[in-house]
């Protein structure tokens, strides 16, 4: 298989380009773009041979794309214009702008790439702006799936619900392809149950129903924790916690941490903690789940007891 010619846009701290190298395939990025210095000094750190963009995408003229000769795109537009507790400014935020320059360069490209993935948060699948993407990606002639997954779906005990795209630029359909649906996990071929992986786009305001829980009165292992509620909890969401935790498919957090480090620099000042200590999600070493890691998101940060040390 010929090595892919990959363009990164938004390129981070080169999370996709990592991704990319843990997947295997043959792939070369060709060049990463962003704006962040901060950012772009980790990139260079992670890929020091990566030519890298310290520009604005629009910035980047037609003739400029079409040197890099790439036939792959990986990218992951700012997402504060989609984000569900944000103001929603969808294509109106000139956070967008970048993004509707992509989609008016690249029916204009000299070659189009075969590949294009893109992540973006929840919410992005009902904007205006993934319509646009939508009817460009269509008119070029590429066949795409889109999906709602969490690395849960992978064994990762994180819950970071995430939109993805992928798209390829042939005539006939994706083995797995589901027009109009999202699929909220990984495709099973086999399934006799497709339906069971999608959701409709169409009716953008539809919820996933959640059966109410019977483990309180039905189940032995559930026993007592009803008779507690926690930070302000329903019994309903403890259970769904202890079930999260149940799931051998999913590893431990403990997997995931570094040995022999001083805690200290970690520890929550007692200002913050008597604020947050009712929004915290407390998890330990050997729970298989948690929520975000950003230090802007004080209220989704998880706190490790360091009395449970990862064993080896």
């Amino acid at each position: 298989m010929e090595a892919l010619r990959v363009l990164e846009l938004y390129s981070g701290i080169g999370g996709m380009h990592h991704a990319l190298r843990e997947s295997c395939i043959p792939a070369q990025v060709v060049a990463a773009i962003d704006v962040n210095t901060v950012a772009n000094e980790v990139y260079k750190y992670n890929f020091p041979h990566t030519q890298l963009l310290a520009k604005t995408i629009e910035g980047i003229t037609l003739e400029e794309f079409d040197s890099l000769s790439f036939n792959m795109i990986l990218m992951s537009p700012p997402c504060q214009p989609f984000t569900r507790i944000g103001l929603q400014g969808d294509m109106s935020d000139p956070r967008t702008n970048s993004f509707l320059y992509i989609l008016d360069v690249l029916p204009r490209l000299q070659k189009l790439p075969k590949y294009i993935l893109l992540e973006n948060v929840k919410g992005f699948e009902v904007s205006s702006t993934r319509d646009l993407l939508i009817r460009t990606i269509e008119n070029c002639g590429f066949q795409y799936q889109e999906f709602l997954l969490s690395p849960t779906s992978l064994g990762i005990p994180n819950s970071r619900l995430r939109y993805f795209l992928i798209a390829k630029l042939q005539s006939e359909p994706l083995p797995f392809q589901t027009p109009g649906q999202v699929l909220v996990e990984f495709p099973r071929m086999e399934s006799e149950h497709p339906q069971k992986y999608r959701i409709d786009t169409e009716n953008k305001a539809k919820v996933k129903k959640i059966e109410p829980n019977t483990c309180f009165e039905s189940s032995t292992h559930c026993s007592g924790k009803d008779a507690i509620l926690f930070k302000l909890e329903t019994a309903e969401e403890i259970d769904r916690k202890y079930q999260q935790d149940s799931d051998l498919s999913v590893q431990m957090l403990e997997n995931f941490l570094e040995d022999d480090i001083d805690m200290n620099q970690y520890f929550l000042p007692p200002k913050s903690l008597l604020r947050y200590a009712l929004l915290l999600d407390i998890v330990k070493p050997t729970c298989r789940r948690s929520t975000c890691f950003t230090k802007g998101l004080r209220i989704s940060t998880n706190l490790l007891p360091i009395c449970h040390k990862k064993k080896r």
